[in-house]
């Protein structure tokens, strides 16, 4: 029997609010442990929590910027369970009127056709504690910092859409570029601020019944996401095949061991309406406003660069991935670059060696204004592209103008034919082997006299230049 996978997700995305979901402590999780606390956050007796404004926009814009309708009204239920990193007992979240229903995202599946993920619900909920485990010593020990408690958040929560691992690793990157879009949040798996987990379940191909699911949680990169479910698949099917059944439970992915392991029984605490957060009412014209905040999307700003600037889909669609990228193309198209150029050099050479620096693009010396000045002196043939490559790297630290860094060096090219005939005289009389060569029909003879040119001009002749003139006087001879 040949059976399918049916798959859920549920990803929990930590909005970047200055404070936490409902107090004025910073949201800064990373600092001295227990640094950012309060009353409210600690949970004590008789502290009220009070809804952040600003959290309540950043999940609005995420929520719109999946395509999810914004709800009139949404408000805040008690989870209730207990945890060591949850004292007060319950999680404040929105069980049963979220912030948003429906919306999804339209993905490439790997045979080339649309696929369309859907979301089934977005709801508001406070992050809790951060237990921290000693294990040295005679007693292991763990400890609670409350830095994250409170840290506001937003859950998204799919319907079982997605059939394997792929789809699931492409919803999560599409996400992720959306909610970068609108300034929600960073989504960095690595840096905790995006987490997924997957509910999977499989069934006989070609049916309709639903089957008894298993969660894996707290998955921390994409690649994760996908090896996770690809082995929750595997082995699922292996223990129906078995005769063996698949209980209800909740499994962690080792990326070590390469395998899901056991956590615990599936457990579900009751969930009551919270009588301290007043419930979030949301006018037609407020919702409006949010929708109006919203910038160019992936997808449109990707069809707005093929159509304005010639750029195939596949370029357009790895330009707008990143909306740092995206914002740096466009800054540089509007200062005089040439669009194929400036993201050849944008993609292979400016971006690698922010990396390298561990900066950010949008705070990099090299800015969009500057990098466009050296395309231009290239478009010029001022300069050619091993000095370009000097210049950009000099650019980092340094600000002075690349014309400046150009004219210090000694980078500008030379163009002149009445320079560079006698360099070419002396190559060719010194590389007959090679004249002859591309007499004989050897074309790339051609290359190795062009750069033996270029090596007795220090690298300032034109290369383009130099091949005319190699051309019409090995054409002459």
């Amino acid at each position: 029997m040949e059976f399918e996978a049916v798959i859920g997700l549920e990803i929990h995305v930590e909005l970047n609010c200055a404070t936490k979901m409902f107090c004025d402590c910073p949201n800064r999780p990373g600092d001295e442990p227990n640094a950012n606390t309060c009353p409210t956050c600690l949970w004590l007796p008789g502290a009220l929590p009070r809804l952040s404004q600003e959290a309540l926009e950043k999940a609005s814009l995420l929520c719109l910027s999946l395509g999810a309708e914004l709800q009139p009204r949404s408000a805040f239920d008690q989870k209730v369970y207990y945890y060591p990193d949850l004292p007060k007992g319950y999680q404040l979240s929105q069980a049963h009127l979220p912030l948003s229903r429906s919306g999804g995202i339209d993905i490439v599946d790997e045979d080339g056709s649309t696929r369309r993920l859907r979301i089934h619900h977005i709801h508001m909920e406070e992050d809790v504690a951060k237990l921290v485990h000693e294990m040295e010593g005679r007693l292991p020990i763990s400890l609670v910092d409350f830095n994250r408690a409170g840290a506001p958040l937003v859950e998204i929560v799919t319907e079982p859409d997605f059939r394997t691992p792929y789809q699931a690793m492409e919803f999560l990157k599409a996400l992720r570029t959306r909610v970068r879009y609108v300034g929600s949040s960073d989504c960095s798996m690595d840096n905790g601020t995006m987490r997924a987990d997957a509910n999977i379940s499989i069934r006989p191909r070609g049916t309709d019944q639903m089957n008894t699911k298993v969660e894996v949680k707290n998955m921390n990169s994409v690649r994760h996401v996908g090896d996770a479910i690809a082995y929750e698949i595997a082995r699922q099917t292996a223990a129906v095949q078995a005769g063996e059944p698949v209980v209800l439970h909740t499994r962690l992915w080792d990326p070590d061991k390469k395998a899901t392991l056991p956590m615990r029984a599936k457990f579900d605490g009751p969930c009551v309406p919270d009588p301290c957060v007043p419930a979030i009412e949301l006018s037609s014209e407020w919702i409006d406003q949010m929708r109006a905040r919203l910038p160019e999307m992936p997808a449109e700003r990707a069809e707005r660069l093929a159509a304005q600037h010639g750029l195939t889909r596949e370029d357009a669609l790895s330009l707008s991935a990143d909306p740092e990228v995206a914002a740096y193309f466009d800054t540089l198209v509007e200062h005089g670059a040439a669009p194929r150029n400036a993201m050849h050099w944008l993609t292979t050479q400016l971006i690698p060696a922010v990396k390298e620096r561990q900066q950010k693009l949008s705070v990099s010396p090299v800015t969009a204004e500057r990098l466009a000045a050296l395309l231009g002196m290239l478009a010029k043939d001022e300069i050619n592209a091993n000095a370009a490559r000097e210049v950009l790297a000099e650019m980092f630290g340094c600000d002075e103008t690349p014309e400046t860094i150009v004219a210090r060096r000694g980078f500008k090219q030379v163009s002149d034919a009445g320079a560079l005939d006698p360099l070419i005289d002396k190559v060719l009389a010194e590389q007959a082997g090679a004249v002859a060569d591309f007499r004989n029909g050897q074309a790339k003879a051609l290359g190795f006299l062009v750069g033996q040119v270029m090596q007795a001009s220090g690298g300032k002749a034109n290369p383009k230049v130099i091949r005319e003139l190699l051309g019409k006087e090995l054409g002459a001879g």
